[in-house]
């Protein structure tokens, strides 16, 4: 299938075209046609579908055929987003896409002056893409109204469940006009976010695409087994291949994120930390430089990363696996975007086998491991701790038998413990 069979008009056409896009994937074939007939979506997408292009598209062109020349722009289009970096990646899609149709947009976010933002919406917009806070102070301040949105896009509905947005979500909703067409995306859907999509859609049509096990299936994926002392140094042995162009890197915390970036660069490798205590600046800069190859690895924390798309990035390498095996998918699935390939690289140390096995269990697969590397593991998990302990995955990984000192956990130390 191709674009051009989904009745998309010419400007937006061209515009893909030059972004080489030319097929279409699974969720965007399905909700493209839903968007343009106009009814509410209710969507269930990995990241890395493309999912933005999938609610975007349309959008853009509903309002490309009911735009009246001369007329004042009015916001008439809602994105409603959990993260800063998100909201400015989906203004850039909707530019990108939009190129030719002369519809505008603009992205509010906190922790920057709000003076240009509001700039801009006086001077008028027709899309708006924003994170909750600082869409409720610029509404708070009368610098917008929602009276006049028609089409509402609630992106990421999961990770506002998972930042405690969801107060913010619903005084939003409560501003917003009754007949509007609304689009909800969520890459999972527990009970409460089920609950809010059937408060906010009306009789919606379904698209349910690429479940967890395929969305990794096009990923190369590896694990390397590793003492928590030895991860930097195993890290800073996989960049020495030079086919590795760029790399993002995941810690666990903000302050591991700092000590990998401080240590590859003490290695003579560029690279960058993105997370939470970064401030907007400092963080917009360095995906800038991520994404024009000036750095060479983005070391990001799980909140941070959300919504970075870097055209090409072939590799993600998890420094620590997650505590949550949901995110693992996030994760690799930065790689790999739109069907190309990519490679996932995971450390895991004795303490973090418990999360491997959920993770194997939440993808039905197993993960292959890589042992000849220059620092396999030593500390081995004591045996009434792994005999006493029920498996709650498929791994069946042995660990790599120890060479030359054996020791047990450090005092005190827990499964899960973060650095």
């Amino acid at each position: 299938m191709q674009f051009d069979s989904l009745d998309i008009i010419d400007p937006i056409l061209k515009a893909l075209n030059e972004e080489g896009y030319s097929s279409p994937t699974p969720v965007q074939a399905e909700s493209i046609p839903i968007v343009l007939a106009g009814e509410d979506l209710l969507a269930c997408a990995q990241t890395g579908t493309g999912k933005t292009a999938a609610f975007a598209i349309p959008i853009l062109q509903r309002l490309y055929e009911s735009h009246v020349h001369g007329e004042k722009r009015r916001v008439k289009s809602l994105v409603l987003t959990p993260t800063r970096e998100l909201a400015v990646q989906i203004g850039e899609s909707f530019t990108a896409y939009g190129r030719h149709t002369g519809i505008s947009n603009t992205v509010l976010f906190g922790g920057v002056n709000q003076n240009p933002q509001t700039a801009r919406l006086l001077r008028g917009v027709d899309i708006v893409v924003a994170t909750p806070g600082r869409l409720l102070d610029l509404m708070g301040q009368g610098h917008l109204h929602l009276r006049d949105i028609e089409y509402f896009v609630l992106d990421e509905a999961d990770r506002m469940l998972d930042m405690g947005f969801m107060h913010e979500v619903k005084k939003i909703l409560a501003a917003l006009p009754a007949k509007r067409q609304s689009l909800f995306f969520s890459a999972t859907m527990p009970p409460e976010i089920v609950k809010l999509s059937a408060s906010i859609l009306h009789k919606p049509r379904k698209v349910s695409v690429t479940p967890v096990s395929s969305t990794v299936e096009i990923i190369n994926q590896n694990i390397l087994f590793v003492d928590k002392s030895n991860k930097n140094s195993l890290l800073v042995h996989l960049l020495q291949d030079t086919t590795i162009r760029n790399a993002l890197v995941f810690t666990r915390t903000k302050h591991g994120a700092d000590k990998v970036a401080k240590f590859l660069l003490h290695h003579d490798i560029k690279a960058e930390a993105i997370h939470g205590n970064k401030s907007q600046n400092a963080r917009q800069r360095a995906l800038n430089n991520f994404k024009a190859q000036k750095t060479r690895v983005l070391v990001a924390t799980d909140i941070a990363a959300r919504g970075i798309d870097v055209d090409e990035l072939e590799y993600v390498i998890n420094v620590d696996l997650p505590e949550v095996p949901e995110t693992y998918v996030h994760r690799i699935g930065r790689t790999g975007r739109a069907g190309a390939s990519g490679t996932a690289y995971s450390f895991c140390t004795a303490d973090e086998k418990a999360f491997l096995r959920d993770i194997e269990m939440l993808i039905a697969r197993t993960i292959p491991v890589i042992d000849a590397h220059p620092f396999p593991m030593l500390i081995q998990q004591p045996e009434a701790e792994a005999s006493s302990r029920k498996p709650r995955g498929n791994s069946g990984h042995p660990a790599p038998k120890p060479q030359g000192k054996t020791g047990g956990w450090g005092r005190g130390r827990r499964p899960g413990k973060s650095h």
